[in-house]
């Protein structure tokens, strides 16, 4: 199947996208910390929903062209309380606290709430009162709804990113040619979908984030709801998203042991994805790093990551 036609029968099982409205952006607070500001923002992504983010902007003078910038998206874990806040080293487990490690090195960063996650759940009461729209039974219930009216989480997903992008590339102070997106888990996962589905990320970091569907079906593995667009396999694999990219730069990372990605359908996914970016003629656009632990991001693989987007994101015309 041509790429365009792969490319086309995705968006059809991807089913129904929201339909953009005016961001409408508002800065809710502002604080300054050594080196960078970090501001909570909010900004519509639907008709009646606004979503919240953390913005983080360097200090100092911003180059000529602007700074460049980065989507730092959260992981999951089961951990609903936690979502932009994580990636901004505010909370949770500082391996992915990549945003704000990213601003220190002169990136404007913004890290926003998933649906379902932080700021995205219902209120306290909500959840007290109806422990069912509480946790995965609230992204079941999100993921169920969205198929009902004939989209999936995946597309929600995707739509709130892209805003997200819209309000990176309104800034002045954003070099609109240099973005770039990172995340690890369910981060990684939506790096790579995101990266396919907006030209505008100039060049991703996927840690430990997706594998062949195959593989994870044939281990009977389960993952976050999203991972899951209605009749993909009857189209492709996780691999020819991949190749898609070509020749976008792009990386991804892998634990050998990490329990939830078997390891031989991530092997598999990157020597396919490799010779797909060598056909195009940019094998050094491709990274795959893969490393003897678990579903992890430790700091020596973070430090070859911000390295590769250094490269392409500052560093490269």
């Amino acid at each position: 199947m041509k790429q365009d036609t792969i490319r086309q029968a995705l968006m059809h099982r991807l089913g129904r996208f929201p339909e953009r409205v005016p961001l409408d952006l508002t800065i809710e607070s502002t604080t300054e910390e050594e080196g960078y500001t970090r501001s909570l923002v909010s900004y519509a992504v639907e008709v009646h929903e606004r979503i919240t983010a953390w913005l983080l902007t360097p200090h100092g003078t911003p180059p000529a062209q602007g700074w460049p910038a980065i989507i730092a998206i959260h992981q999951h874990a089961g951990q609903y309380d936690l979502g932009k806040s994580e990636p901004a080293g505010l909370a949770g487990n500082p391996q992915s606290a990549y945003g704000l490690e990213l601003c220190q090195r002169g990136y404007v960063v913004l890290a926003p709430d998933q649906l379902c996650f932080e700021d995205r759940r219902p209120s306290k009461e909500v959840r007290e009162s109806n422990p069912m729209l509480d946790g995965f039974g609230y992204e079941r219930f999100k993921a169920t709804r969205l198929l009902l009216f004939g989209s999936c989480l995946q597309a929600k997903y995707l739509h709130d990113l892209s805003c997200g992008l819209d309000l990176l590339t309104s800034l002045p102070t954003v070099n609109a040619s240099k973005i770039g997106a990172i995340g690890h888990s369910l981060g990684g996962q939506e790096t790579l979908w995101l990266t396919w589905y907006d030209s505008r990320i100039a060049s991703g970091v996927s840690s430990c984030g997706f594998d062949l569907l195959r593989a994870i079906l044939r281990d009977g593995i389960t993952h976050n709801l999203a991972a899951y667009v209605p009749g993909m396999l009857e189209i492709c694999d996780m691999d020819t998203v991949v190749t898609e990219l070509a020749p976008r730069p792009f990386m991804l990372t892998a634990g050998e042991t990490d329990p939830i990605f078997p390891i031989d359908g991530v092997r598999t996914l990157a020597d396919r994805a490799g010779e797909a970016y060598e056909q195009a003629g940019a094998p050094e656009h491709f990274q795959a790093l893969i490393f003897p632990a678990g579903h992890s991001f430790p700091e020596d693989i973070r430090q070859e990551a911000y390295t590769f987007l250094d490269h392409w994101l500052k560093e490269a015309p």
